[in-house]
């Protein structure tokens, strides 16, 4: 099972030898490393350069998703794993994974439980990310409840499925993930078996405000798939609920009426 790790990368020369790193040393070793820099203006590309084997890939400024199709095009594996730039796998991770395809040969897509580091402490994860053993699609639609870095998925069901909609500028994984979910299942490897840090000004989710400005375009592009799921529909109207009640807090007056008509339209079954 052979397996292509892909790392975009955006000025992150400080991290990027951590994540390397922590690939090179899995116990099941990958056919092949690639980061995509994605038009880093430090020197990302240099510090990938020094290691030996690792493939690059330099590009324009696209995001986060392009890059990672990007990099999901030029990997020669059958089998993909993701791994953000700041983050790091732990030794036995993908060994893991690979037992468990190799064990049940129709799942195609699994993921794992993760370590959280912020400012360098480890600290508890929030309950509302906890990893459910059954109704993942229902966990998700609230927050996003698996993390990038923990995924391994099968190479022509990442092509099918649309790989990451590059129109997104955030919350790009809690869509792919219910697209997925919506049809399919991910795997839940119960263990612990990468690190995520936080507290870096630079990360996405730090840059945007409004997250759940983004989450409501997947649910409607769930609604267009199955417009009768009531879960979909009262989790975009409580959303909807928290992005008006947001823009009348700061007179967003567009907001108001953008966000005022979305529910109204829900409400009428029409969207």
């Amino acid at each position: 099972m052979d397996i292509s790790v892909i790392i975009p990368a955006y000025n992150r020369a400080l991290t990027i030898a951590r994540a390397i790193e922590s690939v090179k040393a899995q116990t099941y070793k990958v056919a092949e490393i690639i980061v995509v820099d994605d038009g880093s203006s430090d020197s990302t590309a240099e510090v990938v350069k020094s290691y030996d084997g690792v493939l690059l890939l330099r590009q324009n400024n696209q995001g986060v998703s392009a890059a990672r199709n990007n990099g999901a095009m030029m990997a020669s594996s059958d089998w993909l794993a993701f791994l953000d730039s700041d983050d790091e796998f732990l030794p036995q991770k993908l060994e893991c994974q690979v037992e468990l395809h190799r064990a049940d040969l129709k799942c195609k897509v699994s993921y794992t439980d993760e370590i959280w580091i912020r400012d360098g402490i480890e600290v508890s994860v929030a309950k509302k990310y906890h990893k459910p053993y059954s109704n993942l699609f229902e966990a998700s639609l609230n927050e996003c409840i698996v993390a990038p870095s923990s995924v391994v998925i099968e190479r022509s069901y990442f092509d099918a499925i649309g790989g990451f909609d590059e129109s997104f500028e955030i919350c790009e994984d809690y869509d792919l993930w219910l697209r997925i979910l919506q049809k399919d299942t991910i795997a839940l490897i119960d263990q612990k078996l990468i690190r995520k840090y936080g507290g870096a000004d630079d990360q996405l989710s730090r840059k945007h405000w409004g997250m759940d400005r983004w989450r409501v375009r997947t649910l409607h592009k769930l609604l267009e798939q199955d417009s009768s799921n009531s879960l979909v529909r009262s989790t975009l109207v409580s959303k909807y609920t928290l992005l008006l009640r947001g823009a009348i807090k700061h007179t967003r007056a567009a907001d108001v009426i953008y966000y005022t008509d979305q529910l109204n339209r829900l409400d009428g079954t029409d969207i």
